[in-house]
């Protein structure tokens, strides 16, 4: 119990050295980031994107971002140590709101999503029922108990610092690549054809779906579709049922669209080169050693 004191208190002060810079990066950047300013009317999807393409190191090496992203998140699950995933999260976040220039409030709205699922699928853990009052800690709820010890919650506070890193380690890649350059990546690894015009197709046709949901959404919403409960029941039937009509439509407009332009079956898109610094990888280089390093005084 105590080392995993410590390991919170470490995280603690470590989290707030990264606030204060972060908070000291952004005022630097005031007018920037006003003019730049990201909204949040397309889905969250869309905000991703977009946050990918104003991110400060968007201009990095795409294929670097996601080989150090992979490796990072390799170390991660397989080192299996809270200590390297409180190292890997805190580096994952520094590089996605300091150097990225991300706010702190928008990098913990895109993190929302995955945190809710964590916390969800790590109390599972450490919370068990009982018809007897047994454990180190445990709560009387009418003809059952709800119980749990210290060995049990040491366990799930490791695996949430462990999902954080990891997933920690994946948004700063989405966040920082836009998704074009992370399917031209996966081209450049030899990833099947089909498997690459899916991704492209699918991930560009979710937007326009998107808009087409908002249009009826505000559509609905000025015809008082939404003034109660009922209402807006059957409301969302009606939209529900317009988007599989009109999906269908635009999916048979926009293939006809694509094969007037002479489409065989492959997506191929002007791309920006962009080289590595060889001091991007030998700081990626000695971040991994540190990690590696961590791990073998803390195993």
């Amino acid at each position: 119990m105590n080392e995993m004191m410590l390991l919170l208190l470490c995280g603690l002060l470590a989290a707030v050295f990264l606030l204060a810079e972060v908070r000291q990066h952004n005022h630097a950047h005031e007018g920037t980031h006003h003019r730049h300013k990201i909204g949040h009317k397309h889905g969250e999807g869309f905000v991703i994107d977009m946050h990918a393409y104003a991110s400060k190191i968007s201009h990095w090496n795409p294929t670097f971002k996601v080989i150090l992203a992979i490796v990072t998140l390799v170390l991660c699950i397989a080192l299996n140590n809270p200590c390297v995933s409180l190292a890997v999260l805190i580096a994952m976040a520094y590089l996605t709101m300091v150097k990225g220039g991300l706010s702190v409030s928008e990098y913990l709205s895109v993190m929302m999503i995955p945190i809710v699922f964590i916390l969800l699928g790590t109390l599972a853990i450490a919370i068990e029922f009982s018809y007897q009052p047994i454990g180190q800690y445990n709560l009387h709820c009418g003809f059952f108990y709800v119980y749990t010890s210290q060995d049990k919650l040491k366990e799930m506070i490791f695996l949430i610092l462990k999902v954080f890193a990891a997933v920690s380690a994946l948004q700063m890649m989405t966040l920082s690549t836009p998704s074009s350059e992370i399917i031209s990546v996966m081209r450049k690894a030899h990833v099947p054809t089909l498997i690459i015009e899916l991704m492209n197709i699918i991930y560009r046709y979710i937007f326009i779906l998107l808009d087409v949901y908002s249009k009826m959404k505000n559509s609905a919403d000025s015809r008082q579709g939404y003034c109660d409960f009922r209402t807006s029941c059957y409301t969302f039937g009606g939209v529900a049922g317009n988007m599989l009509i009109v999906s269908l439509k635009k999916a048979n407009v926009y293939y006809d669209a694509m094969e007037s332009r002479c489409y065989d079956g492959e997506m191929v898109f002007l791309e920006e080169e962009k080289k590595v610094a060889a001091g991007q990888i030998i700081a990626a280089a000695i971040f991994v050693v540190l990690l590696l390093m961590l791990w073998w005084f803390t195993k």
